[in-house]
C-alpha cells in the first residue's frame, strides 16, 4: 500500500487535464473505475481489449495506462510489452491473480507498478495521483549534475549513460536517479520501497524486478553487475564509476 495517503489540494489540480486510460474488460470493474478517476478530475479514455489499447495508446496518448492483466485476445502483459518499445508512459497493471510470480510477469513487462482484485478505488486513485505527481514535482527541479559515467537532468527526467540517453520507464527512473543521488550507500529493499516507491509496506520482490531491468540497461554484463552491486544478505549499492562488484556473495 502506498505511503502518501493523504490528498495534496494543490499539486492535485494540477493533474486534472492528465489523460489516463483505463484497459479493463469487466464492464463493472471498468465503469467504476472510470468514474472514481473522472470524479478525482482526470480525462479518462476507456476500452476493453488489447488491440483497442494499443490503437487509443497511439492515436490519443496518455499519460499513464491503467491495464487489467488478464484481456481477450492480446493479454495485458504483452500490452504492455508493446507498449514499452515505443514509450515510457507509466503503467498500473490490475491482476485477479495472487502469485508473486503472476505479479512479477507484468513487471517484467515494463509496469510501473501493480495492484491486485479486488482494489479499492480510491487505493488506484492514490496511486495514479503518486505516479503523475513526479511530473508536477519537475516543474521544480533540482540542477543537472554528472556523477561517474552517468548524467541526469532532472527537470527532463532524463539520464544519459557515457553520453547516450537511456529510455527508462518511470520506476526505473525514479530508482535510477535515487541511486544516482546516493551513491555507494547501501539501501535494503524495504528503504529502496519507501524512498523510491513512497510505499511503507508492499512486495519487496517489486524492487527485485526493477533493479533487474535497470541492471539490463546499463550493465555490460547484467549477470556479473558493476554498478548497481548487490552487498550480499543486505540489499543494493550503486557504483557510478563502474568500478564495483558483487560484495560478498553472488548476485542477487
Amino acid at each position: 500500500m502506498p505511503a502518501d495517503q493523504t490528498s495534496d489540494p494543490g499539486r492535485d489540480a494540477l493533474l486534472n487535464d492528465r489523460r489516463v486510460l483505463v484497459v479493463e474488460d469487466d464492464p463493472t470493474v471498468r465503469e467504476v473505475t472510470c468514474d472514481y478517476l473522472r470524479g478525482a478530475g482526470f480525462i479518462v479514455d476507456e476500452v476493453s481489449d488489447g488491440i483497442a489499447a494499443l490503437r487509443r495508446a497511439a492515436e490519443t496518448p496518455p499519460d499513464l495506462i491503467v491495464l487489467d492483466r488478464m484481456l481477450p485476445g492480446v493479454s495485458g502483459v504483452e500490452v504492455c510489452r508493446r507498449i514499452r518499445r515505443t514509450s515510457s508512459t507509466p503503467v498500473i497493471m490490475l491482476t485477479a491473480l495472487g502469485s508473486v510470480d503472476d505479479r512479477i510477469d507484468g513487471l517484467e513487462a515494463g509496469a510501473d507498478d501493480y495492484l491486485s482484485k479486488p482494489f479499492s478505488p480510491r487505493e488506484l486513485l492514490l496511486r495514479v495521483r503518486s505516479i503523475l505527481r513526479r511530473s508536477v514535482d519537475d516543474l521544480t527541479p533540482e540542477s543537472p549534475f554528472a556523477i561517474g559515467d552517468f548524467a541526469i537532468d532532472p527537470g527532463l527526467r532524463r539520464i544519459e549513460h557515457h553520453g547516450v540517453e537511456l529510455i527508462l520507464p518511470v520506476r526505473e527512473y525514479d530508482l535510477l536517479a535515487f541511486l544516482l543521488k546516493h551513491p555507494n550507500r547501501v539501501f535494503r529493499r524495504g528503504e529502496l520501497l519507501r524512498e523510491v516507491w513512497r510505499w511503507n509496506f508492499g512486495d519487496q520482490s517489486t524492487v527485485t524486478v526493477h533493479v533487474r531491468r535497470v541492471r539490463e540497461r546499463i550493465e555490460r554484463d547484467p549477470s556479473e553487475p558493476r554498478y548497481l552491486v548487490t552487498a550480499w544478505g543486505v540489499g543494493y549499492r550503486f557504483d557510478p564509476t563502474g568500478a564495483g562488484g558483487v560484495d560478498e556473495g553472488g548476485p542477487q
